[in-house]
């Protein structure tokens, strides 16, 4: 017989403000199979978990429901509590009486308080049909892979190999240290980058935990969160021959740091599309600068080597233009532009440096006092609106525009055009995200699993992100979540096995006729058809209990562990006040 405990939370005023949570309760007493039932202000408090323990301890309660908040805030903690004092942490249902009610229904308390009952009730019924479940216990390969040898998979796996664990760093090109062995200096103190970055590639070649898989790519991966294989493929350098070498590594844990590439100018028709002289990109201006900078020389233009006296820096050229081009901001180009600017006046002093911007944005630190004080001290000159059209004109670029604050149309003739192009997921980032199983966002960047609770984490556990390859962002954020993906591989590694939820897909061999539609529904790659038994198995390894195999089996050969047809028939029925389905 069961004996539960419901506990109903007011979460302050937000669900006692609307909810009547006393009359609840009195209701809750009379319910068959409850054995206890009380309220108070703050369950996730550490008092209000005592109260839970008590009760579970005093009244041998063999399910819990707290109804309060969504499971996604503080399942965990109810769940923990109750497990402290024996029960199955899988026997505590979680009641959403805040979002599911009392939130939405502000308004008239009576129709609430009766919303929140019968929610309550229909968690009682589906917690009365729980099964105590154990968790899922994945043994761990304590070795990692990063992909991507830029600034940001450079910092992870050296933070990884430091903390004393093999790291296999996989990059494609012949040379580490991605875009930024292209630039000029950093912002906002002007550190020379090719220093900065040599310096990082000579501690990681020379560590003894990282192997280094240059001119490579991952071209195949298969296995789970701590039990991954990955094959990788070498080519042969630049001038020999042979096939490619191909390795398998074991790994446990799996950074993905492809970081980004530009958009290209010659899909920008209004620019000329790549056509006009002396018409670059931001990347191609920083090699100009650096190249300026080493030699102490002026800044040339590239078309015939003449020194630059006037530029134009053409902020969001294929940025927030969801019409023709990129509907984002990509975030840095504002910063670089003007740092590019300021350098130009101290390579080229007289040169003029004219910015055509439409807003501007300085999110990082120490930037917008960066960005202020050059735009002050080096006379730059920005010119709101959006150039409509550059071409050439006879030794120089001409660019129309209009200035939007003085409603001005301008015509500039320039030695050199700088397009701040748009940044956008590196070429190849979506074979990688399927061969990892890493969902992307609706620009093509690798997604995140919560953009707040879970920001370095994919879709696919065991499998982390880190650097440009998720969004645009610039050395020091980058920096940062690679040393944040790495902690969480690290916290990972620090245990033997993985312990992971059980709430996950089940099949009964006897109904499934091995269709193999749950095979491809599957996002987390969980389902497999076994040939010889003739029936889709589950890998629990993998399985993140979404329930899309369970919708789509025609034999309803599948259902997911503690949350099955029957205990979610029985909830709408008792919700709705029928009487419950026969079983």
């Amino acid at each position: 017989m069961e004996r539960i405990g419901v506990f109903l939370c007011w979460c302050g005023a937000n669900i006692a403000s609307t909810v009547d949570v006393h009359q609840v309760v009195e209701w809750l007493r009379d319910v068959n199979g409850v054995a206890h039932a009380e309220n108070y202000m703050y369950m996730c408090s550490d008092p209000g978990q005592e109260l839970i323990k008590k009760a579970i301890r005093e009244k041998n309660l063999t399910n819990v429901v707290v109804a309060s908040c969504s499971p996604r805030m503080h399942e965990k903690t109810f769940r923990k509590a109750a497990s402290l004092e024996g029960m199955n942490p899988y026997m505590v249902e979680i009641a959403n009486v805040r979002e599911q009610c009392s939130w939405v229904h502000q308004g008239d308390k009576e129709a609430a308080t009766r919303k929140a009952f019968n929610i309550i009730m229909s968690t009682i019924s589906k917690a009365k049909a729980n099964n105590p479940l154990e968790t899922i216990r994945v043994p761990i390969t304590r070795r990692a892979l990063v992909v991507g040898g830029g600034i940001a998979g450079m910092t992870a796996a050296l933070e990884l190999a430091e903390a004393g664990y093999y790291t296999a760093l996989v990059e494609r090109d012949d040379i580490l240290g991605g875009k930024m062995r292209r630039l000029s200096r950093t912002f906002p103190y002007h550190e020379d980058a090719s220093e900065v970055i040599a310096a990082k590639i000579e501690e990681l070649k020379a560590h003894e935990n990282i192997k280094l898989y240059l001119r490579s790519e991952v071209t195949e991966v298969s296995g789970y969160v701590g039990n991954f294989v990955v094959s990788i493929e070498t080519r042969p350098a630049e001038g020999e021959n042979g096939a490619p070498e191909v390795a398998t590594e074991e790994i446990g844990g799996i950074v993905l740091a492809t970081g980004y590439d530009l958009y290209p100018v010659s899909a920008m028709s209004e620019y000329g599309g790549g056509k006009v002289p002396d018409v670059v990109d931001g990347l191609e201006f920083e090699e100009l600068l650096k190249e300026s900078l080493a030699t102490g020389t002026p800044v040339k233009r590239p078309s015939d080597g003449k020194e630059v006296e006037s530029v134009v820096f053409i902020q969001c050229s294929g940025s927030r233009d969801p019409e023709h081009h990129k509907p984002y901001c990509s975030r840095v180009c504002c910063l670089y532009t003007n740092k590019q600017a300021t350098l130009l006046t101290q390579q080229n002093p007289g040169a003029k440096a004219l910015i055509s911007y439409m807003d501007i944005r300085t999110d990082c630190k120490l930037t917008e006092e960066y960005c202020q004080s050059n735009i002050e001290e080096k006379g730059l000159v920005y010119i709101r609106g959006r150039v409509s059209r550059l071409y050439r004109e006879g030794d120089a670029v001409r660019v129309w525009t209009a200035d939007t604050l003085s409603g001005e149309k301008l015509q500039i003739d320039a030695d050199l055009v700088v397009l701040a192009m748009a940044i956008e997921p590196s070429v190849g980032g979506d074979d990688i995200s399927k061969m990892f199983r890493a969902a992307v966002d609706t620009n093509g960047f690798l997604q995140e699993s919560h953009i707040k609770l879970r920001p370095v984490e994919s879709s696919t556990m065991g499998v982390y992100l880190a650097g440009a390859a998720q969004y645009p962002k610039d050395i020091t954020d980058s920096v940062s979540q690679a040393l944040a993906t790495a902690s969480k591989v690290q916290s990972m590694f620090a245990s033997d096995e993985l312990h992971q939820d059980p709430l996950v897909a089940l099949v009964n061999p006897e109904v499934c006729a091995a269709c193999g539609l749950c095979v491809p529904i599957c996002p987390y790659g969980a389902r497999e058809v076994d040939e010889r038994a003739r029936f889709s198995r589950v890998n629990e390894a993998l399985c993140q209990g979404c329930g899309a195999c369970v919708a789509i089996c025609p034999n309803k050969a599948c259902m997911l562990k503690n949350d099955t047809p029957m205990q979610v028939l029985s909830q709408i029925h008792t919700f709705l006040g029928k009487e419950e389905p026969a079983a």
